[in-house]
């Protein structure tokens, strides 16, 4: 089986990718980007994205990526459908890296940008699936505007939920926090906040037992899971926030990562523990999981990745 060598190798194809790209070809480091199972990362499942800087107008995520992928290409980037299926990364400095793609295809890396994202958690329901995009978001920060002056509900009890919940709470008429324990596991500070806002209405103890809706969401039908009691609250908008998960599983014993699985990069830069290995957007980022930010990371992983080469040639 023949070895592919290449300069820089991208894995994944969101904004923090695509960004890489675009930066990484215009230095000359012939880029080859692999898409993974969802080209275009999470944005492909955002209908409106009015919050990324250059589009007055808003833009649909499918959309963006797509016009990404066309800029990234123009510059010269190589992007392929395809899967990395296992990484055998190199511990020295100016060590090659051996990945392998869609467990046939075998390449070497000098250098190598992570860009696998994150996914987020959902609740499994067929109701749900079927509203996505309906309605049903996991990011409040993205989709919240939509809702503005409606009736809305939000999915969970931690630091992240709390946090998504006191945003609505200023741009909607009234939030319905679903909590499933009997009190939230988020912050002193984040119970406070939630406590403090008079359209936040927190339910304990329950959980979500159908979206209702035929095309957009309509409603939530909820229960206690105390004693059963079933319920159905008018709503507009159900946003989901119990967690993400960074898609690292693949680099597990070759890179530092948190306990929850993201990559650990070094301060300021996107520097991981194996040189030449580079990781940017949401794979490294718990905290903004934003575009905009991707974006951003992918451009610095690009500049990393080139000055790293510069400094081995």
């Amino acid at each position: 089986m023949d070895i592919e060598r290449i300069k820089t190798l991208i894995i994944g194809s969101g904004p923090a990718g695509y960004t890489a790209a675009i930066y990484a070809s215009r230095a000359d480091l012939k880029p080859v980007l692999y898409t993974g199972m969802e080209p275009g990362g999470q944005l492909t499942t955002t209908t409106e994205v009015d919050n990324f800087p250059g589009y007055p107008d808003g833009v649909d995520g499918p959309t963006m990526m797509i016009e990404l992928q066309r800029q990234a290409e123009r510059f010269g980037t190589d992007v392929r459908i395809g899967l990395v299926t296992k990484v055998n990364f190199s511990k020295l400095h100016g060590g090659i890296h051996k990945v392998i793609v869609d467990n046939k295809k075998k390449i070497e890396a000098e250098s190598i940008i992570i860009s696998t994202g994150a996914s987020a958690k959902y609740l499994g329901l067929p109701s749900e699936e079927r509203l996505k995009g309906g309605g049903v978001s996991a990011c409040a920060v993205c989709d919240g505007f939509f809702y503005k002056g409606q009736d809305v509900a939000i999915v969970g009890g931690g630091d992240t939920a709390a946090e998504e919940a006191t945003y609505l709470s200023n741009i909607c008429s009234n939030v319905t926090m679903i909590v499933r324990k009997g009190k939230m596991r988020a912050s002193k500070a984040m119970q406070h906040r939630v406590e403090s806002r008079k359209n936040i209405d927190v339910k304990y103890f329950s959980e979500v037992d159908k979206v209702l809706g035929t095309n957009v969401v309509e409603g939530v039908r909820i229960f206690n899971n105390q004693t059963n009691e079933k319920n159905d609250i008018s709503v507009t908008g159900l946003f989901i926030a119990i967690g993400h998960k960074p898609n690292t599983d693949i680099f597990k014993g070759q890179l530092e990562m948190d306990d929850a699985g993201y990559v650990i990069t070094k301060g300021k830069n996107t520097h991981t523990n194996c040189p030449g290995i580079f990781a940017s957007g949401d794979v490294q980022d718990k905290d903004y999981r934003q575009a905009v930010t991707a974006a951003g990371t992918g451009c610095m992983a690009a500049l990393d990745a080139e000055r790293y080469l510069a400094g081995i040639e």
